[in-house]
């Protein structure tokens, strides 16, 4: 988790966060106590507790049937996950193994999901006791559940163990688990065995610490079961004797809420994106445009609509100016990236501060992006257009695996773009002869931002072409554009030109291209029909030229060949 004042930050972060959307009805985030599972029977009692019948909740997705989901109480971690003892029933529900004693362990399942309510509800309501009557009644049975465990249609899928299951009466409308009474139960309850303490989260004292904090499932890369955010596994991990999480204590409660708000990020579709092994979340302090437009950045190219997401990042950019997102506002904004390990969630990125500094830094990144093109071009592309303009045949898989990360990462805290992506964009464009409009951008960036933040007085490449820029990288890509040009003007229909044979060369060891280039190109000029476009190019030769030194470099640095991309673009968009 890295500095104990950044673990707690981020916890502090994720429970306001649960706070906030506990607080709407609409969000979809289980209230404290509950979580989300889905029901797949009902068994209906009578009010003495008499078996009716069994009611499926299961409706077809796809070539599966699957359950509807309610909030159900959360009592612990067999919420998520059963140990292997048969010990740990879950409170009015669980799968049919516990309900109906199934599998490994079948009497003890039984007998603790008996002992459970019990444990809950000391004097039981009157639907309570009708359950608690149904079960200790099919327990003293040679063959309990039989009418269940051979049911005509739904035995084999009671049997295997799996389905939830809960209970209602019947002319109830609600399934037990909704009733007012487990709320009560579950606040009422004391456990012998709690620790107490100081929470570092909530800052309340003498409350109940979660020993053993939730598991966060479908972390990409993570093991299917979940992995902890917080753990104290090993005793390498533990300080002045103190067992589990005894170490840096969270009140249940707040335990409880962090895990839900993470596990809710995670599972979203709004505010959570993935990279390689990383994934990332991300929300604000209280809701906000800048909460729904921050994806765009992210977004992959939807087939059934190719352009929305250069649409969604242009939104993201025009909202600054627009006023729909405020450069003043003072709201926080926070952005977490975790990745697996082993049992446990690593902390890979943190990041948080107002909205306004993210959409300054959002901001800047793209005006460090922007470059002269076709009126046509939005100018607004996602990290996915930028990662792919370094890509093997355009294609984002074919990147290093940390790179997305890292560009995100200098994004949002403006801090230099990693090295890697000016290293992958020369090597595309050196093995394509061709320097396209992301690219040229993708070079211009990483060159300003990286002098700018290193404050040289090296001159910043500009959006168009720049006479007055004198770097000799940058002139030799003009210079190159330029001879270029006058060899398809003296062949036209030409297929092949002197950037198919040459750009490689000509961008890192120019002493070795360009004597012979300025040669070949008197002869073309002598092919130009038009006098008056003979002189204008050799007007442009002779500006380009006196920039030069006399003494042509003999190779170019890995910076210079990125403003020899830049310089040939840039000439290239201005003679035509």
């Amino acid at each position: 988790m890295g500095e104990r004042g950044g673990e707690k930050m981020i916890l502090q972060a994720l429970y306001e966060y649960y706070q906030r959307k506990a607080a709407d009805p609409d969000s979809g985030i289980a209230p404290e106590g509950f979580v989300g599972k889905k029901i797949d029977f009902v068994v209906v009692l009578t009010a003495d507790g008499s078996y009716v019948r069994v009611d499926s909740l299961q409706q077809p997705k796809g070539k599966k049937f699957e359950g509807k989901e309610f909030f159900v109480p959360e009592i612990g971690k067999q919420s998520e996950k059963h140990a292997n003892a048969g010990n740990d029933a879950n409170l009015l529900w669980d799968n049919s193994g516990f309900v109906f004693g199934i599998g490994n362990n079948a009497e003890k399942k039984r007998i603790s999901f008996l002992e459970t309510i019990l444990k809950y509800y000391p004097y039981p309501p009157n639907d309570v006791q009708a359950v608690i009557n149904f079960l200790s009644a099919q327990y003293s049975k040679d063959k309990p559940f039989e009418q269940l465990i051979n049911h005509q249609e739904y035995s084999e899928s009671i049997i295997s163990g799996q389905p939830n299951i809960t209970f209602r009466i019947d002319g109830q409308s609600r399934i037990i688990t909704e009733e007012e009474h487990v709320k009560e139960a579950l606040l009422d309850f004391k456990s012998n065995d709690e620790i107490v303490g100081n929470c570092l989260v909530t800052g309340d004292s003498s409350v109940p610490i979660e020993p053993n904090h939730m598991v966060t499932k479908r972390v990409i890369g993570a093991q299917t079961s979940g992995a902890n955010l917080v753990s104290f596994n090993s005793d390498a991990f533990c300080s002045y004797k103190k067992k589990q999480s005894a170490n840096a204590p969270v009140s249940k409660s707040a335990a409880t809420a962090y895990t839900k708000a993470l596990q809710y990020l995670v599972d979203s579709g709004k505010n959570r994106f993935r990279f390689a092994d990383a994934t990332f979340v991300f929300w604000s302090q209280k809701h906000d445009y800048f909460e729904e437009v921050f994806p765009a950045f992210f977004q992959f190219p939807q087939k059934d609509n190719p352009d929305a997401d250069v649409q969604a990042v242009k939104a993201l950019y025009d909202g600054v100016f627009t006023g729909s997102i405020s450069t003043d506002s003072d709201k926080r904004f926070y952005v977490l990236g975790v990745s697996p390990n082993a049992a446990r969630i690593s902390v890979r990125f943190w990041h948080q501060g107002p909205i306004s500094e993210f959409a300054g830094k959002i901001q800047q990144h793209f005006d460090d992006l922007e470059i002269i093109r076709s009126p046509k071009d939005t100018g607004r592309y996602s990290l996915f257009w930028i990662l792919s303009a370094m890509a093997v045949e355009n294609k984002v898989d074919n990147i290093p695996p940390n790179l997305a990360g890292q560009i995100f990462q200098s994004v949002i805290t403006g801090i230099p773009y990693p090295i890697t992506m000016l290293q992958q964009t020369i090597r595309r464009v050196r093995a394509t002869q061709n320097v396209t409009r992301l690219q040229a951008g993708v070079l211009k960036a990483y060159i300003n931002r990286f002098y700018r933040i290193h404050s040289t007085k090296e001159k910043e490449i500009a959006v168009a072409l720049d006479p007055e820029n004198m770097n000799p990288g940058y002139r030799l890509g003009r210079l190159f554009a330029v001879l270029e040009k006058i060899q398809e003007e003296a062949n036209p229909g030409i297929n092949t030109t002197i950037r198919d044979r040459f750009y490689g060369a000509a961008s890192s060891t120019p002493i070795t291209v360009f004597p012979q280039l300025l040669k070949l190109k008197n002869h073309h000029l002598s092919k130009l029909k038009s006098v008056g476009r003979k002189v204008n190019f050799e007007k442009l030769l002779g500006e380009i030229i006196d920039g030069i030194p006399p003494d042509m470099p003999p190779y170019l640095t890995m910076e210079d060949q990125a403003r020899f991309a830049v310089g040939y673009y840039h000439q290239r968009r201005d003679l035509f």
